[in-house]
């Protein structure tokens, strides 16, 4: 198969349409259209449908650009540490992480990063959707407890466990009585279930804020507005000093912070120096590594 066409294929690929691709790379627009039928008609495939406005890959296209992008990132990297005399990591390294993650750790975990690898163009993306990091184009992403994938690897470098806190002066609720809650999002009214030294327990919720991070649950609840359903690593330290009151552990599986990347024979350098840059950083992955990070 033809490399050069492959290249071109998964370029128009990657950037959603001839005139994009061509403008990006200083290609003329009719060379790349002539490169991409060429390789339809050598594989007897149509690998994008043409509208008159737009281009999709079609379903085989879409598989070949996978397999292909892939394929022709690892040439690449393998051909350049080769001409620079080693696997010394350089280049752009674009990662997804989820945004309490990124409010927390990302910024000095950066840091710490970039003052390591200085060749190394570190970009950080915050968000909590799904990304395809395909399709998005990006090396590496950060998930809490992601739904399997067969196109991606990965491992828990991070493990953490929810926990009901509140405020020292806010009473605790006696059975079948509500107690005012600080909840991420719309107002979920379902009861906390939590474990306590004695046992199980069940929670009566009555929903006074819906706040959208974390973080902002974690400040009201310090106020005093409620309780809150929170990271063990985010109270820790509260605690431990008495501003806040552990009401119980939340009954439910606990939360992996998994790293995510493409499926490849060969792990670019790039991100394999980020996963030891990890590794180091919370080498066992318990909530106190986490929580120490945090406030260091």
């Amino acid at each position: 198969m033809d490399l050069l066409a492959l290249a071109d294929f998964t370029l128009v690929a990657r950037h959603g349409g001839f005139g994009k691709a061509a403008r990006s790379a200083g290609r003329p627009k009719a060379t790349l259209s002539r490169r991409v039928a060429e390789l339809e008609a050598r594989l007897s495939l149509r690998l994008f449908e043409r509208g008159a406005r737009d281009l999709k890959l079609t379903q085989e296209g879409r598989a070949l650009f996978e397999r292909a992008g892939a394929l022709l990132t690892e040439l690449e990297e393998t051909a350049a540490a080769i001409a620079s005399g080693g696997g010394e990591p350089r280049g752009r390294l674009r990662i997804s992480a989820p945004l309490l993650f990124s409010q927390t750790v990302m910024g000095k975990l950066a840091a710490n990063f970039a003052l390591k690898y200085p060749a190394v163009r570190l970009e950080v993306t915050t968000e909590d959707r799904a990304v395809d990091m395909i399709e998005e184009g990006f090396d590496l992403v950060i998930r809490v407890n992601p739904a399997p994938d067969e196109r991606l690897v990965g491992r828990a470098f991070l493990r953490d466990r929810l926990v009901v806190v509140a405020s020292p002066d806010l009473a605790r609720p006696t059975e079948g009585t509500a107690v005012p809650a600080v909840v991420r999002g719309d107002g979920d009214r379902a009861p906390w279930r939590v474990r306590t030294p004695t046992g199980r327990a069940t929670i009566a919720v009555e929903p006074v804020l819906g706040l959208a991070s974390l973080i902002m649950v974690r400040d009201a609840v310090r106020a005093g507005v409620g309780a809150g359903r929170l990271p063990i690593s985010l109270v820790s330290h509260d605690l431990r000093e008495g501003a806040l009151a552990h009401w119980g552990d939340v009954d439910a599986p606990e939360i992996a912070l998994w790293t995510l990347y493409p499926t490849r024979r060969l792990l670019s350098p790039r991100v394999a120096a980020f996963l030891d840059h990890l590794k180091q950083a919370f080498p066992n992955g318990t909530p106190d590594e986490l929580a120490s990070y945090v406030q260091g």
